[in-house]
């Protein structure tokens, strides 16, 4: 099968993409497909168009690869691709859409308010924030409402902290949320479907080594955290967050595979959902091949999985 593998782009994810795009690369390669890679720019409808594959492999990170703007071109142009439909890439992508959508639903999210920087510029929304601080209580997340790999996401420790947190915030989109701070255990759940149904993967704690908060640096330098994997969960809390994981991937309407990430309160046995990824990454350091690995699933198995998940695609032996 000839794959098309999309990677790079233009986002702020770009290099981490382009990692999970080369990996991907290897292991299609190995699998016996015919691999085009394609570094996503302003030609990609023209190599796409020459190219011709049968299936694109969407490996873009962040802007355009997770927001659903990649695969409605593809659908444009009726290639079949890997991962989720545009609706739930548009949804996922948006935190603010993803958790107003979870609140809805009842699904466990920290709470939280979401400003456009017309509402502060124009609305006053500035005059609003004592009451928002006073709501959530410090210390405070301040992160970008469309934004991956832990990018623009700061601490307010203390009032003071919260205009330079949004300033930064605002740098990586025009929309922002403050979150109450869940003080915990990170958690990430990954999901692969099989035969049409999606199941959780071991769970993967995420441990930073030095800092007191899982950034983006730790998240794909080696050595700056340290992974668990399956975590130390009791049986009763280990289900419980797989079982919230899969509510939010269909209440999304996600498919192929995704990412959950949650938090477990260190006071209670509460979780949290802070967010969907619906293309998690695969690189060296990414959770969900280490998930996958825990499960006794190779990297190969994995992409093979992937692909096999595709609407016409023939199921991976």
């Amino acid at each position: 099968m000839r794959v098309a593998v999309l990677k790079g782009g233009r986002s702020l994810e770009r290099q981490v993409s382009l990692k999970s795009g080369a990996r991907v690369q290897d292991a299609l390669h190995r699998l016996g497909h015919e691999v085009i890679a394609i570094d996503v720019g302003s030609d990609l409808v023209d190599r796409l168009s020459a190219a011709r594959p049968d299936l694109a492999f969407v490996a873009l990170h962040g802007r355009d690869g997770e927001d659903g703007t990649v695969q409605e071109l593809l659908e444009v142009l009726d290639i079949p691709y890997t991962g989720s439909r545009v609706s739930a890439c548009v949804r996922a992508a948006d935190k603010v859409l993803a958790k107003h959508a979870m609140r809805d639903a009842g699904i466990p999210t920290p709470d939280f308010y979401a400003f456009s920087e017309t509402a502060f510029e124009s609305l006053g929304a500035a005059q609003a924030l004592p009451a928002i601080e006073e709501r959530l209580s410090f210390p405070i997340v301040v992160k970008p409402a469309v934004q991956g790999s832990a990018l623009g996401i700061k601490f307010a420790r203390r009032a003071e902290d919260v205009p330079a947190a949004l300033v930064a915030a605002f740098s990586y989109d025009r929309k922002v949320l403050l979150e109450r701070y869940v003080e915990g255990r990170e958690l990430a759940v990954s999901i692969i479907e099989r035969g049409g149904e999606p199941h959780a993967l071991p769970i993967v704690e995420a441990v930073p080594q030095e800092e007191d908060f899982y950034d983006f640096e730790a998240r794909y330098e080696i050595g700056r955290t340290r992974f668990e994997c399956p975590a130390e969960l009791s049986g009763p809390v280990a289900a419980r967050a797989s079982e919230v994981a899969l509510d939010t991937y269909r209440l999304l309407g996600c498919s192929g595979f995704a990412r959950a990430d949650l938090m477990f309160e260190n006071d209670g046995e509460a979780l949290h959902v802070l967010e969907l990824n619906p293309i998690p990454g695969l690189t060296e350091t990414s959770l969900l091949p280490q998930a996958a690995e825990a499960a006794g699933i190779a990297f190969d198995e994995l992409i093979e999985t992937i692909v096999a998940a595709v609407p016409g695609v023939p199921a991976a032996p």
